[in-house]
C-alpha cells in the first residue's frame, strides 16, 4: 500500500497540481486487488477556463468537479470513453486535473483482460484507455481519492529537466494555454511531445 496524497496537496494552484502529479501513482482497488501505474501525463482545467466543464457553472453532470479537494471526477466523452480527473481547490470551486496517461505497473493481467492484447505501452495511453484498463467507470464519480476505491499515492518527484510542457489536446477554447505536462521520452505518453 502506498500513501494517499493528502487533501492539502489538491489545494495548491491547479496548474501546479497538474505538474506535481507527474510521478505519483494512480491506483484502483477491485475486490481487494490493486491495479495502476505511475502518472506520466496530465492537463489542468480551471473554473475560469473556457475549455473547462465548470466554466458555465455547476450542473448535474459536473457536480463532482465542485466537490472537496481530492475527489474523483469521472465523465463520459463521445458517449464511449470515460475520463478520470482529480478535483482541486476548496469545495465549491470547479477545478480539476485530467489524468491522460499512466506507465502501467500494478496488476497488468487484469489490464490486458480489459484492453485486449495491446502493447504494454498502450494499456493506459490516453484518458479513455486508462479508464478502461483500470476499470474506472462513472460509478467512481464523486469518491474520495484519499479513502475511496480509486486513490492517488505519493511518488518520486520528477525534475523539471524530465518534464515536457505543451498546449492541451483536443480542445478548441483556450488552446494556447501550456497546461499539459508529461514525462519526456516516456513511451506511454498519449499525445504530441513538443516542449
Amino acid at each position: 500500500m502506498g500513501i494517499a496524497l493528502p487533501e492539502s496537496f489538491y489545494l495548491k494552484p491547479t496548474v501546479e497540481v497538474a505538474r506535481a502529479l507527474l510521478g505519483c501513482w494512480l491506483v484502483v482497488q477491485h475486490e481487494g486487488d490493486w491495479v495502476g501505474g505511475r502518472i506520466v501525463e496530465t492537463e489542468a482545467y480551471t473554473q475560469h477556463d473556457p475549455a473547462s466543464h465548470s466554466y458555465r457553472g455547476k450542473t448535474e453532470r459536473n457536480a463532482a468537479m465542485f466537490g472537496p479537494p481530492g475527489t474523483a471526477y469521472v465523465y463520459l466523452i463521445y458517449g464511449v470513453h470515460e475520463c478520470f480527473n482529480a478535483v482541486c481547490q476548496p469545495e465549491g470551486v470547479g477545478e480539476a486535473v485530467l489524468i491522460r496517461a499512466l506507465e502501467p505497473a500494478i496488476g497488468l493481467e487484469p489490464m490486458f483482460l480489459r484492453r485486449g492484447q495491446v502493447h504494454w505501452t498502450q494499456l493506459c495511453r490516453g484518458p479513455g484507455n486508462l479508464c478502461r484498463a483500470l476499470g474506472i467507470t462513472r460509478a467512481f464519480n464523486g469518491e474520495s481519492l484519499i479513502t475511496g476505491r480509486v486513490q492517488i499515492w505519493e511518488g518520486e518527484p520528477v525534475p523539471d529537466s524530465q518534464v515536457g510542457v505543451s498546449p492541451r489536446i483536443g480542445i478548441t477554447h483556450a488552446a494556447e494555454r501550456l497546461w499539459r505536462f508529461y514525462l519526456l521520452n516516456n513511451r506511454c505518453v498519449s499525445g504530441r511531445v513538443s516542449k
